[in-house]
């Protein structure tokens, strides 16, 4: 909602509070004011000129020679370039020294060889928008009245020595979509009384009701409807202190009819229409529900298909206006019009929404019957446009209207006690404070003992229970003045847990891994439900599930990720890692909460490295996997404690595929997906992984140990064993450190193999082993005598012998 200032000023005095200082203190009532605008910021030295004379340029055909008064002596030469542009006119003048928007300085200059001093203004350029001027000045200069004063301010006959206040209004406070409204509220804060505007007017003899018959079928869409009937109207524009009022608030001015509803729409909040009444073709207003399928061509002249939903206004047969949205164009005031009937109605707010938003036309008056209109501004907004009419065009107000009333509005009255104010704001008011809070508002109180009760006036909708009392003892009394109390009893700082800081540990190693985090849905289909899971348990359907893609709990994270690549894949990012940490959801019976665990997942496919200029790519594999998980582990501290062992899972390539332990104890699995899984997700090697988070971070680790770089030089030994096919390379490890014991630091396969030069069932499998002191060189000798012991224990433990 749009404020102006100086408009305001019509209902409260506003002496000794600036524009800034009234936002501060309507903010801090708890209506939030945006900003504040100064209309005229910037400009200067704009003033009324009287164009004494218009010639043809001489030099070009789209410029005219002005002499125009400036109320500064003898007339001013000024080339202009509007169409519109004529002799006799009283026009906005920009003198030479003058700025306007945008730091545009005026000077003499010459056009075309003719000298100008000055420039004549469109309302453009004097800053405003083109949407809200009038359609008359939208291509040309602007026209003040042949009463304007030669060397008056223009900003100031413009309205632009104003300023605005933009409210941003919550939906229940619908009462501030009016300048009454915000008048009531301000005088609230204030403590100023308001002036309500003028609307008494002498009425002829003939009656309205002898014009037209008012019948509604829809009652409880439309239980009030009053039209009024105004002969005699002369179409022309309104008067220049309502146009540039309206141009202030967003409204384009059309007429003095038209610009009169719209100006009390923005008054007092309450949407009026003007109907063309020898356009109508009857004497009836008839309101009911539309038929399906019924066409009406509204006043932007598109032909809309109603339903049913619908409320519409008809002269008995056809429509003349969706009601509460837009008139039609078979009945809108034009120029020609001579007897206005004007409509002033309480419609119920949200079939009036429906048709707003059934075709598309939100506007000014939908938006405050959907957010709610005071039904007991009906009557007095018609009078006041009726008053106004009769003013401003010449019309003559006919006695009453013609209505049909079935509208009970009765006020609300709320009950709160004083004990409970005080409790509830940390205040100590005495009830003399409180009823002074409600007389400021303007609100019905009465005490009895420690209760008062209050009765709020209509135009408040949202005051409905103790609680809307209370907020407005609150904001009236003054949050700053709200006292400030610590909490009372020991406290403990918030911090992360041991399991928290782990888990951003994980997250933070596997994103500076290279891997995306993916966020998944927890429900999935039946079909999926139980791929990959760890643990097989009965599935948990939800009771009333959207879809079956979406109806069970999820046993394990992989087939989400893998729906995540298989998305990616097809829309050609098929070189992508992603991981996941989320809840599984494990059965414990019918009817019995289910047990949730976390679990950390991975998916890899695609390049891992692609260094196009050295020519190197490298895919996905095993070990980028394996290495990617021995590296999370070693943060965590627990390289020692974690063993690979090749396992069978379901979905998973059966030679591919290790189950991970810690401790002994199965965590989870990695591996590549197998050949048909691969086949029916449309992806290229995928290689995944799933282990139980809760497992991993529970476990308690030693405090972190570090160890210095050694001074003295290690010895190396290779050696390549001959074992059974079958023995894996993870127990040969396992017996070489040990027995290695403390001199060896390090044993990594570096070859493998299994060509026709081996015995049948064999293999050669070669180890690199690095023996290390930290504390003195070693000799040949003391590596020699652990050497031997390490084949030795490979030989009894294992079968392995050296190969030859």
């Amino acid at each position: 909602m749009f404020v102006s200032y100086k408009w305001l000023q019509d209902y409260v005095d506003l002496t000794g509070v600036s524009a800034n200082e009234l936002a501060e203190k309507i903010t801090k009532s708890g209506i939030e004011v945006e900003g504040v605008e100064i209309l005229n910021e910037g400009i200067k030295g704009v003033v009324v000129g009287h164009v004494v004379e218009r010639v043809q340029h001489p030099n070009a055909d789209k410029l005219s020679k002005c002499q125009v008064d400036i109320g500064e002596g003898e007339p001013v030469q000024i080339i202009c370039g509007a169409p519109n542009v004529a002799q006799g006119q009283k026009v906005a003048v920009a003198k030479v020294g003058a700025i306007l928007p945008g730091n545009f300085k005026i000077k003499k200059a010459k056009l075309r060889g003719e000298e100008s001093n000055g420039m004549i203004c469109s309302l453009q350029e004097l800053g405003m928008e083109g949407k809200i001027v009038p359609k008359e000045y939208s291509e040309g200069i602007f026209v003040f009245p042949a009463d304007a004063e030669v060397g008056a301010d223009a900003l100031a006959l413009l309205n632009r020595d104003d300023e605005v206040l933009e409210l941003g209004l919550t939906p229940n406070r619908a009462d501030c979509l009016s300048m009454l409204g915000v008048a009531y509220e301000v005088a609230a804060i204030l403590g100023r009384e308001v002036k309500l505007p003028e609307t008494s007017l002498e009425s002829l003899s003939e009656k309205a009701t002898d014009y037209v018959k008012v019948v509604v079928e829809a009652t409880e869409d439309n239980p009030l409807y009053v039209a009024k009937m105004i002969k005699n109207v002369k179409i022309g524009p309104s008067p220049l202190w309502m146009q540039t009022r309206l141009m202030s608030a967003g409204i384009r001015p059309h007429n003095n009819v038209v610009d009169i509803t719209n100006y009390i729409l923005l008054e007092y909040g309450q949407p009026l229409h003007a109907f063309d009444y020898d356009r109508l073709g009857s004497k009836e207003i008839l309101v009911r529900r539309a038929n399906d399928g019924e066409k009406f061509v509204t006043l932007d002249d598109v032909e809309r298909t109603l339903t049913a939903d619908h409320l519409v206004i008809t002269n008995g047969t056809e429509p003349v206006a969706l009601a509460g949205v837009m008139g039609g164009a078979n009945s809108e005031v034009t120029s020609d019009t001579t007897t206005v009937l004007l409509e002033a109605a309480y419609f119920n707010g949200a079939t009036v929404r429906k048709a707003s938003k059934d075709h598309g036309l939100r506007s000014e008056a939908s938006a405050r019957f959907e957010k709610g209109v005071d039904p007991n501004r009906v009557r007095v907004a018609g009078e006041r446009a009726a008053y106004l009419m009769a003013k401003y065009a010449g019309g003559e107000v006919l006695e009453g209207a013609a209505e049909v009333d079935t509208l009970t509005v009765e006020p609300a009255v709320v009950s709160v006690t004083l004990e409970k104010i005080n409790r509830v704001l940390g205040t100590g008011l005495e009830m003399k404070d409180v009823e002074a809070i409600f007389d400021r508002l303007q609100f019905g109180v009465s005490v009895e003992g420690d209760t008062v009760t209050v009765t709020a006036p209509t135009r408040r909708g949202d005051i409905k229970i103790e609680e809307d009392l209370l907020e407005e003892v609150a904001r009236l009394f003054g949050y700053d003045n709200i006292p400030k109390t610590l909490p009372i009893g020991s406290t403990t700082p918030g911090k992360l847990s041991e399991y928290q800081k782990k888990r951003r540990v994980v997250r933070a190693y596997l994103e500076g891994a290279g891997l995306y985090q993916a966020v998944t849905y927890s429900l999935t289909s039946e079909e999926k439900a139980s791929q990959f899971a760890m643990e097989k348990r009965d599935f948990i359907r939800l009771a009333m599930p959207m879809s079956e893609d979406r109806s069970i709990l999820r046993l394990s994270i992989l087939p989400q990720l893998l729906e995540v690549l298989k998305y990616n894949s097809a829309r050609q990012n098929d070189s992508l890692a992603v991981y996941e940490t989320g809840n599984v959801f494990l059965s414990n019976g019918v009817d019995v909460l289910p047990e949730e665990k976390e679990h950390l997942a991975g998916a890899i496919t695609g390049l891992w490295n692609n260094h196009s200029w050295q020519g190197e790519k490298k895919p996905v594999d095993f070990f980028v996997l394996k290495g990617i998980l021995e590296g999370l582990f070693a943060k965590l501290g627990l390289t020692e404690r974690v063993a690979y062992v090749q396992a069978q899972v379901e979905g998973m390539h059966p030679g591919r595929t290790a189950e991970i332990r810690l401790d002994g104890s199965k965590i989870g699995f990695a591996g590549q997906l197998h050949p048909s899984v691969q086949k029916d997700l449309d992806l290229k090697d995928t290689y995944v992984f799933e282990l139980s988070l809760k497992a991993v971070l529970g476990v308690e680790t030693e405090a972190l140990q570090y160890q210095s770089i050694p001074r003295y030089p290690s010895i190396t030994r290779d050696i390549a064993l001959v074992v059974n096919r079958e023995t894996v390379s993870g127990t040969l490890k396992d017996i070489i450190v040990k027995a290695g014991s403390p001199l060896l630091k390090e044993a990594y396969v570096f070859d493998l193999y299994e060509g026709d030069k081996m015995e049948e069932g064999k293999k050669s499998i070669a180890f690199s082993l690095k023996y290390v002191d930290p504390e003195r060189t070693l000799t040949d000798e003391e590596v020699t005598k652990v050497h031997d012991r390490v084949l030795e224990a490979l030989k009894e433990q294992a079968g392995a012998v050296l190969r030859g």
